[in-house]
Formats: structure tokens, C-alpha cells, sequence
């Protein structure tokens, strides 16, 4: 769903620019309180990884494919606000490596894609596990299954309110929402499969799990006592580091091989926007000539070379702002004291 140049005029381009910024810089002060030995080392991996899986377009109807946002995935992963920060790098590195989403529509990719898909993901995913204690998995595939058609149609409004072309807003509207809902069953697929993995290994390095563990209420002669089972001790160095390599090692697998079989068939967003008149809006990137630009194909590098190039300038990017920012919180405590 990555909006490309042309689709929004200047005012709304730049009033989502605000938005996404206000939110971003929001999202850094309240990562400090999610950032911590597990966190911060997870936080690169989880945005390296929603690069990767976002390269592999799957099928969802004829002639239309569908990819992974992500944002439910990260909240979940490495919480809410770090998930923001998460979402907003990988469409930073995809708008200006690989002329992915437009210069002039970051702001716009930033707020539909990354803030729409968090706070919708986080809050289905806290009111699932609140009602149904300890039903992670099934709440992180309805917490992404939901968060994708509620970003397609936050960007409805948003075209209907300052699109370079008129809309039926209903139709597309409909026609937004319903294609969506099919990727977001591939979104709810992939996030559970993910989350669930991961609980089955580290169950400590889900953000989203953290603290609801059953109690266990334990019957004796003296009566019944609740005993609230204590979290995985927090593991670093030799501990994490396997964890964290084979991670990487997956989703190197995933941009460098796997993005060869993904389906070529126009996303959901481009298909709608033929079937509905507006995708002629579509302007040139201004980096389209770039040998990086749509992940190789323009510069003739194959598509795993450029997948693993993303790979790494992620990897780099969202670990370097998430050490920033978890100092940064030390540096601010030691000098209040």
C-alpha cells in the first residue's frame, strides 16, 4: 500500500508530514520506557524482517497480490511506540533507496502504514488479550487481520479529502476495504505464525506477552494459594546473540531468495486505483532512475542483491535509533541525579 507521488496535494502531503513527524518524535520519547536489554537488540531484527517479508507480494484475487505491513507485528514484537519507530525507518530506507513509496508521500506512508497499523494492531491486540488472558497468538492475527483494511481506509479519507483526483468516496471506500481485508488475512497469518514462533523459543522477547502469564492457584491442607509464575529472567550476550543471529539469518533467506517467487501482480492500492481512475495521478519518483529502484529492477541488480542491501541498511538504521534513544534515556537519568 506504499502511496506513491502524485496522489495527494501539497497541503495534505505536507499536513501528513506533520502528523508523522509530531508522531515519530512522540514515539522516541515513550520507546525509552519499552527499550531495554531484550528491546533494543530486537528492534533492528523486527524492522529488518518487516523489510524483508514486505518484499514477498502474495496472492490474494485475481490479478491482485498483497504484502505484509507490519505494524501489528511490531507493537506486539517490541511495543507500541518502538514499533512506530520501527515502521517509520523501513519506509524512510523503501522511499529513498528503492523509490518505494513517494518522497512527497512519506508523510502520508508514515501515518497510514505506520501509525494506523500500530495504534489499530495495539489496541485490538491489549483488548483481545484482556478478555481472553494468555490468547496471544489468536489476538496478534486479529490485531493484524484489522489493522489492514483500517489503514486502507484512513487512506481513502485522507484521498477523498485532499486527492489530486475526484472519488466516489463509498466505492472506493468498498472497494479499498474489501481487497484489504484479503491481504489482512495474509497479515493476521504471517503475524501469528511469527509471534507464535517466537513465543515458542524466547517467550521473552514478545513485548506484547510481557506479564500475562496465568496465576496458578495451588490447593493444599492450608487452603489455596495464587502463585503468579515469575518471567524468564532477562538473558543477554551468549544468550540473546544465537536468538538474534538466526534471525538475521532468516530474513537475509527471505530478501536474498525467497523474493524471487513474489507474486508480480499489481498490490492491492495499485489495483484499485486502475479499476477506479486515480492511479493515472501517479507522478515519477524523483530517485526512479537510481540502480536500487524497485528493489534492482531499474539498475538490473537482482532483486535478492537489492533485498539483502535493504536488509542491512535497516538493520543499521533501526538499531542505531533504538541505542540512541534507549541511552539517551540513561544519559537523562544520571543527570537528574
Amino acid at each position: 500500500m506504499h502511496v506513491p507521488d502524485g496522489f495527494f496535494n501539497a497541503v495534505t502531503s505536507i499536513s501528513a508530514g506533520v502528523v508523522a513527524a509530531a508522531g515519530v518524535a512522540v514515539c522516541l520519547r515513550g520507546a525509552r520506557r519499552e527499550l531495554d536489554d531484550r528491546t533494543a537488540p530486537m528492534a533492528g531484527l523486527v524492522a529488518a524482517f518487516i523489510f524483508a517479508v514486505q518484499m514477498l507480494n502474495f496472492p490474494v484475487a485475481a490479478g491482485t497480490s498483497g504484502h505484509l505491513l507490519g505494524g501489528a507485528l511490531a507493537a506486539i514484537l517490541v511495543g507500541p511506540y518502538t514499533g512506530v519507530l520501527c515502521m517509520a525507518v523501513v519506509l524512510l530506507v523503501q522511499g529513498v533507496f528503492f523509490a518505494d513509496g513517494g518522497l512527497t508521500a512519506l508523510g502520508v506512508n508514515i501515518t497510514i502504514m505506520g501509525i494506523v497499523t500500530v495504534l489499530v494492531g495495539w489496541g485490538i491486540f491489549r483488548l483481545v488479550t484482556t478478555m481472553a488472558r494468555g490468547k496471544v497468538v489468536v489476538a496478534a492475527f486479529l490485531a493484524a487481520l484489522i489493522s489492514v483494511p483500517a489503514s486502507a481506509l484512513v487512506f481513502t479519507l485522507l484521498f477523498w479529502i485532499g486527492g489530486t483526483a475526484p472519488i466516489e468516496v463509498g466505492t472506493v471506500a468498498a472497494a479499498m476495504g474489501g481487497v484489504h481485508l484479503l491481504i489482512g488475512i495474509g497479515e493476521g497469518l504471517i503475524t501469528a505464525v511469527t509471534v507464535g514462533a517466537v513465543l515458542a523459543v524466547r517467550p521473552d522477547l514478545v513485548y506484547g506477552a510481557r506479564g500475562l502469564a496465568k496465576p496458578l492457584e495451588l490447593r493444599g491442607t492450608g487452603g489455596t494459594t495464587t502463585v503468579v509464575p515469575e518471567e524468564r529472567p532477562v538473558t543477554t550476550g551468549g544468550g540473546l546473540r544465537p536468538f538474534l543471529l538466526g534471525g538475521v539469518g532468516l530474513t537475509l533467506v527471505l530478501a536474498g531468495v525467497v523474493s524471487f517467487f513474489a507474486s508480480g501482480d499489481p498490490d492491492g492500492l495499485e489495483a484499485v486505483g486502475e479499476s477506479e481512475g486515480f492511479l493515472a495521478q501517479q507522478a515519477d519518483h524523483l530517485f526512479g532512475r537510481w540502480a536500487l529502484a524497485d528493489y534492482g529492477e531499474v539498475g538490473g541488480i537482482p532483486v535478492g542483491v537489492a533485498g539483502i542491501l535493504g536488509v542491512g541498511l535497516v538493520l543499521l538504521i533501526a538499531g542505531a535509533v533504538a541505542w540512541a534513544a534507549r541511552n539517551r534515556d540513561k544519559t537523562a537519568d544520571k543527570t537528574r541525579v
